[in-house]
């Protein structure tokens, strides 16, 4: 039985959605392996909508550059396709009841409580990007990620 993922058209790689579970299954593999928590994620899209990420409320984000450029790319609202007039709130605003934000890449990732990436963002403003016509972010600098969330280095 082969296996289909959503297909975002306007994403930057064409296997998006699959890439995004590897990181969350690479995450959570860490993290029970570092700190024994065990973090059960919902499969099904209905549960996902309704109840976010995972039944602790994590929520899980891959940005492959962030050690390169030194900063965490925080998306905040999303399209599926570039067409689409509306933006959806998405990322740390997703309405979802989303508590924890583990955003980062394979050699390090952090851990965020997203009520405080929500208040860092509504007090420092700072600029919104937008990417592929689909998604919109704000930067927010690895030093301070490092004080705001709890930074989980890959190799120990």
């Amino acid at each position: 039985m082969e296996i289909r993922y959503p297909k975002y058209p306007d994403a930057k790689h064409s296997n998006e959605f699959e890439r995004g579970l590897n990181y969350q299954d690479f995450c959570m593999e860490t993290i029970v392996k570092r700190f024994g928590w065990v973090i059960q994620v919902n499969s099904s899209k209905a549960y996902q909508f309704m109840k976010g990420e995972s039944i602790q409320h994590f929520e899980f984000k891959l940005d492959d550059r962030c050690i390169d450029t030194n900063r965490l790319s925080i998306e905040i609202a999303e399209k599926s396709r570039k067409e689409m007039p509306n933006w959806t709130p998405s990322g740390i605003y997703r309405n979802d009841g989303t508590i924890f934000y583990i955003h980062g890449n394979y050699t390090a990732f952090w851990i965020f409580f997203v009520k405080h990436l929500q208040f860092w963002h509504k007090v420092k403003k700072p600029e919104i990007t937008e990417k592929f016509g689909t998604i919109k972010t704000f930067y927010l600098p690895i030093e301070i990620a490092d004080g705001l969330g709890y930074r989980v280095d890959s190799q120990g």
